[in-house]
């Protein structure tokens, strides 16, 4: 993270990683990258939430889809994304909500590590 992170909030925090992890969820899901990139990326952003040090619940649906997301991505091995066409289609509605907004995807309720 950025010398500026002391300033960052987690609202901050999501709104600049949920574009991204929409970007990752999407090239993994017409396999333009490898499933260990998404790994990498969700540690690395593990790391960074980790040093923000906020407390608390998830306040925003935003919120609360990026982390559904992130937990969804870690939770399943490689082949499922590619095998499941419900989680499949699961993770590109929460990509496209982290995306652009619009309908929230049902179930979609992801707490803060």
């Amino acid at each position: 993270m950025n010398n500026g992170a002391q300033g960052l909030t987690a609202d901050d925090f999501i709104e600049d990683k949920a574009p991204q992890l929409a970007f990752y969820c999407r090239a993994m899901l017409s396999g333009q990258i490898d499933f260990q990139e998404i790994q990498h990326y969700l540690w690395d952003t593990l790391e960074e939430w980790q040093q923000l040090h906020t407390p608390g619940e998830a306040d925003t649906d935003l919120e609360r889809v990026f982390w559904y997301t992130l937990h969804t991505l870690d939770e399943w091995p490689a082949w499922m994304f590619k095998a499941n066409q419900q989680l499949r289609e699961l993770v590109s509605d929460c990509s496209t909500y982290l995306c652009i907004g619009g309908q929230l995807p049902k179930n979609c309720i992801g707490i803060r590590p």
